[in-house]
């Protein structure tokens, strides 16, 4: 499965890319990678059509374990999915912003 650390997700990141965060709401709004779109994890097939096929799906959670279950999900599904390794956690320690 395809993964990245938080320096490579930060890289891409400005590109505009899409990054799908799978954590409930309540973890979301207590803080995500900006830009970050929340659809959590038992929600995911069936918003999969809200999500471009044609283009990288970079999958956070809390600390990748979730992500890692969507990704495959995504990959399974036709996608270009990367999990992103240590999640929103690892993002934070790094010492990049956080959006609430």
């Amino acid at each position: 499965m395809p993964e990245i650390d938080t320096d490579q997700l930060a890289v891409v990141l400005d590109s505009g890319v899409t990054v799908l965060d799978v954590r409930e709401p309540r973890e979301y709004a207590a803080g995500h990678v900006p830009g970050a779109v929340n659809i959590p994890m038992g929600r995911l097939t069936g918003r999969l059509d809200e999500l471009d096929r044609s283009a990288p799906v970079y999958v956070v959670c809390a600390t990748g374990n979730r992500s890692s279950a969507m990704t495959s999900l995504l990959i399974s599904a036709g996608f270009d999915a990367h999990n992103v390794a240590g999640g929103t956690s690892a993002w934070a320690r790094s010492g990049r912003p956080i959006h609430q």
